[in-house]
């Protein structure tokens, strides 16, 4: 089931949200707490009801594995555990992969076997990986079934995040004063849900009108000109952009409305300063797992091996190169190739998660060199800001290229597009202008002014306007939020919600319009539902 589809917004949200008031009113958390996770269960369902017991299954086996950890911390068992959730993984997500690899590399005449992926997978399966972790070193304190299923479906964040930590929504769950209605939360929540909505609909979806015949005529051979493949390439960034941003708006606005608070998943990536700011922006949950739990534990294991063989351990600024490649290159590299294969089951996802580890071993890399040199790791100039802003977005436009594109060789074929390889060709009215620099000209099969002027319009929002927690920061939103604070937001009152008549009638208006909108066509899945 889709947040902006008809049955959600008409049928279920009102009745789940309903049911709850209901049963928060009579002091029935215990039974408020069942009915949300049966309503997570059917919302579950509503794709293929068929996988509701995979998901049950996967719970109770953790669930008892994770007491059995408790009682008795065992690493071979936490070993088993972990591997059984991978290979679980494994079968639905990359099987099909890994035997057309095998096929193609040994020529097997396998058939490739046609495994539909069930939804939120990845994301369930992480949440309870992180679970076997921490039951096993002593960092879990609430061992409650109910509590643990709801952890798990709670419908807000299943199938498309944020990854949710057991340290932070196990308590809310148990918290009698949390876990209910308050009209200021619904309110929020509602104002959330509704930005979410119109980012979907109104945005996200439009972009991806623009993207999607781009990127099929890449995967088909076209050779795109410059203005093309980088309008191609700006769309599907901005789609991709809005489309995530609006969901995890929607779903800490869902979370609210329940009394919950979901933890910040999306902070105005695009503004990064560098990969490093952009990875602590850009699908933070994910961030903050594979770095707890995959680079951390890589960095120590290499600490300590360096401290067996005597070595000394490396000062700031002053890392020698071997120390760097252990210590920091490897582990990243390792790690962003987890956060790529993750997305999905494709060389051209491996290719993002490598190139994106490359980014951040060159960021790391430059500030060694500026420690060494003594210069600020940042600078307030507003020319270095601006250049440093502009040289993170292209690197990862670049980046999202391969994310989106059907495999390597269109990727590759944009790539080269973008790289001017096939010609700067612009509408017909520069023609003459490019004509006098001895440039060629012609028509654009797939360019617009209409799209230009889109992706204009969108890139102005993203760099000059607060994001929604900094609009909403004067209220409870997302898990410890700590919005920053625009410029903005400094010079106009006005960028800062207030729940004033005016504001009421804004927002009324645009639920009117997205709600109807997404009453009235047939929704379009949220890009990392596919994930």
């Amino acid at each position: 089931m889709l947040f902006n589809s008809f049955e959600f917004l008409a049928l279920f949200l009102p009745a789940v949200l309903a049911g709850f008031i209901l049963l928060a009113r009579l002091r029935q958390q215990r039974l408020a707490a069942l009915w949300v996770t049966a309503a997570s269960l059917f919302f579950y369902g509503w794709w293929n009801p068929s996988y509701v017991p995979l998901l049950l299954g996967s719970m109770l086996f953790n669930y008892a594995l994770g007491g059995y950890l408790l009682r008795k911390p065992s690493r071979t068992a936490l070993i088993l555990g972990i591997a059984a959730n991978l290979l679980l993984l494994g079968y639905y997500k990359y099987l099909g992969f890994a035997v057309g690899v095998a096929d193609q590399a040994f020529g097997l005449d396998w058939a490739i076997p046609n495994v539909i992926l069930p939804l939120a997978i990845s994301f369930f399966t992480f949440q309870q990986i992180a679970y076997l972790v921490d039951a096993h070193d002593g960092a879990v304190t609430e061992h409650d079934f109910l509590n643990y299923c709801l952890f798990i479906t709670f419908f807000p964040h299943l199938i498309a995040g944020p990854i949710t930590h057991h340290r932070e929504m196990l308590p809310q769950f148990s918290d009698p004063e949390v876990f209910r209605p308050r009209l200021e939360n619904i309110a929020v929540g509602a104002t959330l849900f509704l930005i979410g909505l119109f980012k979907k609909i109104a945005i996200a979806d439009t972009m991806g009108g623009y993207a999607r015949p781009v990127y099929a005529a890449a995967a088909d051979g076209v050779p795109l000109t410059f203005v093309e493949s980088w309008s191609g390439a700006l769309s599907y960034a901005l789609q991709i952009y809005f489309d995530f941003s609006g969901y995890t708006d929607m779903a800490i606005g869902l979370g609210l409305m329940f009394g919950i608070s979901l933890p910040p998943n999306f902070d105005s990536p695009f503004k990064a300063r560098n990969i490093i700011d952009f990875w602590a922006r850009w699908h933070m949950t994910l961030t903050r797992f594979v770095t707890a739990y995959i680079y951390n534990p890589i960095v120590v294991r290499m600490t300590r091996s360096r401290i067996s063989r005597g070595l000394p351990l490396p000062k700031r600024g002053a890392m020698p190169l071997g120390a760097f490649i252990g210590i920091v290159a490897f582990p990243t590299i390792l790690a962003m190739t987890v956060i790529g294969a993750w997305h999905g089951a494709g060389w051209a996802f491996v290719v993002f998660g490598l190139l994106h580890g490359v980014y951040l071993v060159i960021n790391h890399g430059w500030r060694q060199i500026k420690v060494r040199l003594g210069w600020p790791v940042y600078s307030d100039n507003p020319l270095a800001v601006v250049g440093s802003v502009a040289l993170t977005f292209v690197c990862v436009v670049v980046g999202l290229v391969f994310f989106r594109a059907d495999d390597l060789p269109a990727a590759f074929n944009l790539l080269a597009g973008m790289a001017g390889a096939n010609g700067i060709v612009l509408p017909g009215r520069f023609a003459q202008f490019l004509t006098d620099l001895g440039l060629p000209t012609g028509d654009l099969t797939y360019f617009s002014v209409a799209q230009m002027l889109w992706i204009l319009g969108l890139m102005a929002i993203v760099w000059a306007f607060p994001n929604s927690q900094q609009w909403l920061r004067d209220y409870r939103t997302a898990l410890e939020a700590r919005p920053r604070e625009t410029w903005l937001q400094s010079a106009l009152p006005v960028a800062v919600w207030r729940p004033n008549v005016v504001v009421g009638l804004a927002l009324g208006w645009v639920g009117f319009f997205v709600i109807l909108r997404a009453m009235s066509v047939a929704p379009t899945e949220f890009l990392y539902f596919q994930f």
